[in-house]
């Protein structure tokens, strides 16, 4: 049940209704790792930093079964940095600063102990380095999943196409459902995505929840009601982190298997945004996520009986 990873391990200064940091650890390749290592012991590492970026942070997730063989360390430049700050309602955000760094120069690079691996997770990276890995890979991954965003969408579509002919699962919100797709619907939006490759499709709603598309099957999953969030940078790849480490876990990539990964990813979400950065998803357990996935049961059981 060995699970690659790809994506950032940066710094972020984040803003929100509820206070600021000006540096914390982020990237989309930690919240996915952090998340996922509850799940499975063998998670491989994909992601470049630069010489700032903490000693310990490296051994905590090592400490979690993190492999970190394919993790490039740059001594002459800064990691990643992202700044943004999020308006009243946390679902909209500015980006106020993005200094690339090191990741100008990211060549991912597949470790040969990293071969064989079942599981692919593509975090959120410009389509060339996502398609670089699965080129590498000697072996075709049993699922693979991908994230991507609107910003891809206006600068390389035609990259961003042609992963997609090659994934398993996509993850993407609303907005860039609709956009990719051209459709307002977001029925419709989901099938014209598969037709591009994806044999499932996830679309994030945030607050919301999530919608699960394969074939002419839907799940909604609902997003648990919180009285706080304090910061939702994250929260994307801590549920996709949540929602591969099940699938890599259980081995199972049925759609039935999947409405479980989803309410798993939703529930490790709901944990991340309770704190800045992945200060949260450190603290948590087994009990403490099985005791977040009752909830959700609960969320949306009920009984009917029509006399």
């Amino acid at each position: 049940m060995s699970l690659i990873t790809v994506g950032t391990m940066a710094f972020d200064a984040i803003e929100t209704p509820f206070g600021k940091v000006d540096k914390i650890v982020g990237g989309s390749a930690t919240y996915v790792a952090y998340a996922a290592s509850n799940f499975v012991n063998d998670v491989k590492q994909i992601s470049i930093i630069g010489y700032d970026f903490p000693t310990e942070e490296l051994e905590e997730l090592k400490s979690r079964g993190v492999k970190v063989d394919g993790v490039e360390m740059i001594t002459d430049k800064k990691s990643f940095f992202w700044s943004g700050k999020y308006h009243t309602d946390m679902n909209t955000r500015d980006t106020l600063v993005t200094d690339l760094n090191v990741l100008a120069d990211f060549n991912p690079i597949v470790p040969e102990s990293y071969q064989g691996a079942e599981f692919l997770m593509l975090g959120n990276l410009m389509p060339k380095l996502q398609m670089s890995v699965i080129n590498q890979l000697k072996v075709r991954p049993k699922l693979i999943v991908m994230d991507t965003m609107n910003f891809w969408m206006d600068i390389a579509l035609d990259d961003l196409k042609e992963v997609l002919t090659k994934v398993d699962v996509l993850l993407v919100n609303d907005g860039e459902a609709r956009q990719l797709s051209n459709e307002v619907s977001l029925v419709k939006a989901a099938k014209k995505i598969m037709t591009m490759g994806p044999k499932f499709l996830i679309i994030k709603k945030g607050e919301h929840g999530a919608l699960l598309f394969h074939e002419n099957h839907v799940f909604y999953a609902p997003a648990l009601p919180l009285e706080e969030v304090f910061d939702p940078t994250g929260a994307g790849d801590t549920f996709a982190g949540g929602f591969i480490g099940h699938l890599a876990k259980t081995k199972d990539i049925s759609f039935e298997n999947m409405k479980t990964a989803i309410i798993v990813g939703s529930a490790m979400a709901s944990y991340c945004v309770e704190k800045f950065g992945p200060e949260r998803l450190k603290e948590v357990n087994k009990a403490d996520i099985q005791s977040r996935i009752d909830e959700f049961v609960q969320l949306v059981s009920f009984d009917i009986d029509l006399v």
